[in-house]
């Protein structure tokens, strides 16, 4: 199984969703699961909620996943929020996604 992960930078919102979005893409492509890396972001914009809506349903239309890793309490509580947590496989670290995965 083939997973490649995608590190997001301190933000996703308008500013910055198209290079996520096309990154994550890319990732998908080529056939492989994607990882979000979100260690690092304590901000999403609704733009940002789209674009991992967007990255799920892409995923899931060629048989693919598409996991959050390491999602921050305020970006968790505008998930909850919102119930886009429903919707992800979220791990808190990455070796905690890849662990599972691999067991799979």
């Amino acid at each position: 199984m083939n997973i490649d992960i995608y590190k997001l930078g301190d933000e996703l919102d308008s500013f910055n969703y198209r290079e996520v979005q096309d990154g994550i893409q890319a990732i998908l492509d080529k056939g492989s699961h994607a990882v979000l890396d979100m260690t690092a972001c304590k901000y999403v914009s609704s733009t940002g909620l789209r674009v991992l809506l967007y990255s799920k349903k892409v995923a899931d239309s060629k048989g693919l996943k598409f996991y959050l890793v390491g999602i921050s309490d305020d970006v968790q509580d505008v998930m909850s929020v919102t119930g886009f947590d429903s919707f992800f496989d979220s791990f808190n670290t990455i070796e905690e996604c890849l662990e599972k995965v691999n067991s799979e």
